[in-house]
């Protein structure tokens, strides 16, 4: 996937990837997500996304956390 066909809450996420940051998910459920936002050594929160974005949702299934492999 590249930048310019990301959008919504899943680019947010894969930005904060490609600038060396971290990411897990803390809570999956079926309508929403929450993921913490961590530094590239993984060992500080930064912030915390909660999204509905059904595409989001759809990539996390597959991936839940930047140390896993990216399925596309």
């Amino acid at each position: 996937m590249t930048a310019d066909h990301r959008s919504g809450d899943l680019a947010d996420l894969l930005r904060w990837q490609d600038d060396g940051g971290t990411w897990v998910v803390l809570e999956h459920f079926a309508d929403a997500v929450v993921i913490s936002l961590l530094t590239c050594g993984g060992d500080e929160e930064m912030a915390r996304l909660t999204s509905r974005d059904p595409v989001l949702l759809a990539y996390l299934h597959r991936r839940p956390s930047s140390a896993d492999a990216d399925p596309d």
